[in-house]
């Protein structure tokens, strides 16, 4: 019995309907496929931290629902890699930072053995990396290659104009009215990745509710000095 088996919590904001896709549109119809059931291909997916890879990954798991696993590596890269039995049972296994146990001979021959029992069930691989299968660290040579046959996918970082638009995307997604001039400010006043940026709106979020203002300048500008 896999001691994955009850499954772990995503995040509330981690659906494809809060995802601004422009620039990967094609990434996000193949995961939707994948989620659905209509796609069997699978695919490694790519791109530097703050891309949303994580985000991608978790929305496939909310789609697909108890037919799916979430496994955040980032969590149990020091666990023991046992913890990947029994997860082939699953019709679609999600696997998010591989390169942080990529070199670990025991990590790899798990997830070598993972991949083989998935294939071998008709199953569905979802894998989340900063780098694609060949350039990254694996010394498993049959589990680099395996993994390369994957369909590869890079994600594509916003650029000015997307990053607010999907910063309003988020904003609506939880209800709040972010006007242009103020995700332009939190843009110019900020750190500008996303993890960053959804972070802040996280918690004007909770001054907003708190004080029963909206997201203007004046009242955004207040909350970052007190941050």
């Amino acid at each position: 019995m896999s001691q994955l088996a009850l499954p772990l919590r995503l995040a509330d904001h981690a659906v494809f309907s809060s995802f601004f896709s422009a620039g990967n549109e094609a990434l996000v119809a193949t995961l939707s496929a994948l989620a659905d059931g209509t796609s069997d291909a699978g695919c490694w997916l790519w791109g530097p931290p703050s891309t949303g890879k994580t985000h991608l990954l978790q929305a496939v798991c909310d789609r697909a629902g108890d037919e799916s696993v979430y496994v955040p590596l980032a969590q149990f890269a020091d666990a023991d890699p046992q913890l990947l039995d029994g997860l082939a049972s699953r019709n679609l296994v999600c696997i998010d930072d591989l390169g942080l146990v990529a070199g670990d001979a025991d990590w790899e021959h798990a997830l070598f053995v993972l991949c083989n029992q998935i294939l071998d069930a008709d199953g569905r691989l979802v894998v989340t990396a900063a780098a694609p299968p060949r350039a990254s660290k694996i010394l498993l040579a049959d589990l680099r290659s395996r993994l390369s046959r994957l369909p590869i996918f890079q994600l594509q970082a916003l650029g000015e104009n997307e990053r607010a638009a999907a910063l309003q995307l988020r904003a609506r997604h939880r209800g709040l009215d972010l006007p242009n001039e103020t995700a332009r400010y939190l843009l110019t006043r900020s750190r500008r990745d996303m993890t960053s940026l959804y972070s802040l709106l996280d918690k004007l979020d909770d001054e907003a509710l708190r004080a029963q203002r909206r997201l203007t300048i004046p009242f955004v500008k207040s909350v970052m000095q007190e941050l």
